[in-house]
């Protein structure tokens, strides 16, 4: 196992430059044979660019937290730009506030709320409520905004079908505090939880939310129950810029990687979620910034429906019209990777480690010709924690001097 450069030493070594680093996240990436001795999606997939480009670069697979690990969206998306996300436990609701460019105050609290379906029982039998459209969302959202509670300031908002931020404003307001979401089917949402006597106010103050929220929402279909995750304040950390000295951008149309993007000082460009919107912003944007992190999130969403075949003609996609174009803009620095694994076989994130590519002028190829988790098990780089990537991306940028006399 590699060791992981500190980020205090990092910015330390680097210098001034004008080279361009593109980083491509294809959001769950990994895969999982759906039977002994198959295939994983990346493997199924036609991918012929994405080959030609391992063939020319180093590969390996990253660890996004640790092995065994399964992780979150926020915490591996911390990991991927060097921030370590277990220093930083950031809930989700800071990140979906600051990803729809909610004002967050450092007193806020933030909940990333979910609308789901539960029976007469109250037991949850859709953790998404039927996936409702955006639209619909902003009906319930408007519904919710006729909450009040004592003594604070509330703050529902839409973010993207089936999701809200709730944002409670106020003095003396507290966490941590437990998420009501069982993550399950068949269990009831469970109550806000104090996990410090400070606290204790606070989950009652959403707990009374979550309770007004129940009346309104009873009679309706599919989306009759909320639940809230990552109950959380901005904790405030070191920017891009002061770290590796880039000026970064973000290009990504779902408001929880701009959410994260914001928090970490990046510039988050206007876009589309198309891939083609995608790539015009990053063309139109091109000679602005030093550093891009390419979003691309419906790989993920078609590993979390447990479609296979969805997955592999997304990724293969990808290769087709992404790659070429990227590489027609002669980044210095080019990465392909995921944030995680997302095998349509469990329908969630899951632990297995992430194929990776770096490609740059100054990187030793390997012997990996093709792109996929048997092959870049082979490559140079092993299996390493996804905070060295930004390491490896300044260094072959020659945006890093030597360590020591």
């Amino acid at each position: 196992m590699s060791r992981v450069a500190d980020q205090e030493i990092i910015s330390d070594l680097v210098i001034p430059g004008t080279s361009k680093i593109v980083l491509l996240i294809l959001d769950g990436l990994g895969g999982a044979p759906m039977y002994p001795g198959g295939l994983t999606e990346l493997e199924a997939a036609h991918t012929p660019n994405l080959d030609a480009l391992a063939a020319e670069g180093i590969c390996g697979l990253h660890d996004p937290i640790a092995p065994g690990i399964t992780p979150g969206s926020g915490p591996s998306h911390l990991a991927l730009f060097g921030y370590d996300p277990l220093q930083h436990q950031i809930g989700r609701g800071v990140l979906e506030a600051l990803g729809i460019g909610f004002d967050l105050q450092a007193s806020d609290m933030a909940a990333r709320g979910n609308f789901c379906t539960v029976d007469d029982n109250g037991l949850i039998t859709d953790r998404r409520a039927g996936r409702i459209p955006t639209e619909k969302g902003l009906e319930l959202v408007k519904r919710l905004r006729t909450i009040s509670v004592p003594d604070v300031e509330v703050f529902v908002e839409p973010v993207k079908d089936y999701r809200f931020v709730l944002v409670l404003r106020g003095e003396g307001l507290s966490g941590p505090l437990t998420e009501t979401d069982p993550q399950k089917l068949g269990a009831a949402p469970l109550s806000v939880e104090a996990l410090s006597p400070e606290a204790v106010r606070t989950a009652a103050l959403f707990n009374e939310w979550i309770s007004r929220a129940r009346e309104i929402l009873a009679d309706l279909q599919p989306a009759n129950m909320v639940t809230l995750r990552g109950l959380d304040k901005n904790p405030g950390l070191p920017s891009m810029e002061e770290i590796y000295g880039l000026r970064a951008a973000a290009i990504a149309g779902y408001p929880m990687y701009r959410g994260v993007s914001r928090l970490i000082g990046m510039d988050v460009l206007p876009t589309g979620e198309t891939i083609e919107e995608e790539m015009g912003t990053l063309k139109a944007h091109w000679t602005d910034y030093d550093f891009f992190f390419f979003h691309v999130k419906k790989i993920d969403s078609a590993g979390e429906d447990g479609n296979f075949e969805q997955k592999v003609a997304l990724i293969e996609e990808a290769d087709q019209f992404l790659v070429p174009a990227i590489l027609q803009l002669e980044p210095d620095v080019f990465i392909v990777t995921g944030d995680h694994s997302t095998p349509a076989l469990l329908r969630a994130h899951s632990w297995h480690p992430v194929p990776f590519l770096l490609h740059s002028r100054y990187c030793r190829a390997d012997v990996v010709k093709e792109f996929s988790e048997q092959r870049c098990a082979n490559g140079a780089l092993g299996r390493f924690p996804a905070m060295n990537i930004m390491s490896l991306a300044m260094a072959n940028a020659l945006r890093l001097t030597k360590f020591g006399a």
